[in-house]
């Protein structure tokens, strides 16, 4: 995935977020919703982390086609 195509998945994640939370303010979201929220929040910083080590990788003179998704267990425990 180019770092165009990652901007692209993550404009839609969270075009879908941005859409739950309005819905939430208006009657809520039922559990449904409300696990995937929770998916939406797991997938965008997997997204913003892979980007981040695409960078890196560039940076360092690597091949940022090398970096990987990391599993969410790893990237929720990161600090902002």
């Amino acid at each position: 995935m180019t770092d165009a195509e990652l901007f692209q998945h993550i404009e839609k994640l969270v075009q879908e977020e941005h859409a739950l939370m309005q819905h939430a303010e208006g009657v809520g979201l039922d559990d449904e919703q409300h696990a995937r929220m929770k998916q939406l929040e797991v997938s965008l910083d997997q997204c913003w982390d892979l980007l981040r080590q695409r960078r890196a990788r560039r940076h360092a003179g690597l091949s940022p086609d090398d970096a990987q998704e990391r599993p969410p267990e790893i990237v929720e425990h990161y600090q902002q």
